[in-house]
């Protein structure tokens, strides 16, 4: 009983310290982004790369509202076929490089999901996302790496539990979502109200 006592106690300690501010940017940028017709690519490895699916299934399919835009979102982690081809011939640490180098955008979004922030393909993607003028955003743990230093948006936790790390990115990914699912059907509430109010009687 006092492991798991322990567990949720530290893991309440570090979603406590949060970076509130930041992770409203995110939800901001996210939104703008949707409005815009921007692309959002998402990234990560092993657990972190489950993160980033998860976030593109929960971006793309639980934020639909009739009569606004669909999330333009692309998972970099997804396509194994592409993915192992990369790998195999060019080397891992540009799978998410190369992928980028054919899609990225100008203001488009770009997510790099790192424990350490330190996972070198990530962080060439997100070179590269900077150098085509895209948004780079990470979700980091430990000290941040390097990744924390290069990103417009670091949403950090701070823990070195790795498990913690990849609990709270997923609460992190939920929170966001819920977000932005609510807020889209707040404003059409609100465009709703404009307009009966602008209907002449």
């Amino acid at each position: 009983m006092q492991r798991v006592t322990d567990y949720v106690t530290a893991l309440q300690q570090t979603i406590e310290q949060l970076p509130k501010d930041e992770i409203m940017r995110v939800m901001d940028l996210l939104h703008s982004a949707r409005l815009d017709g921007c692309q959002i690519f998402i990234m990560g490895n092993g657990g972190s790369a489950s993160t980033a699916t998860h976030f593109v299934c929960d971006l793309a399919k639980n934020t639909r509202k009739e009569g606004w835009p669909h999330y333009k979102v692309i998972g970099l982690s997804d396509n194994m076929a592409l993915f192992s081809a990369y790998a195999n011939d060019e080397g891992y640490e540009n799978v998410f490089a190369q992928q980028l180098a054919n899609l990225v955008m100008p203001q488009d979004i770009v997510i790099g999901i790192s424990a350490s922030g330190n996972s070198k393909n990530v962080l060439n993607a997100i070179a590269l996302a900077k150098s085509a003028n895209a948004t780079t955003i990470g979700f980091t743990g430990f000290d941040g790496g390097k990744l924390a230093s290069i990103v417009d948006i670091n949403l950090h936790v701070n823990t070195d539990i790795i498990e913690h790390v990849e609990d709270i990115h997923l609460i992190l990914e939920h929170m966001i979502v819920k977000a932005l699912r609510e807020r889209v059907y707040a404003e059409a509430v609100t465009q709703v109200l404009l307009e009966d109010i602008q209907t002449p009687q």
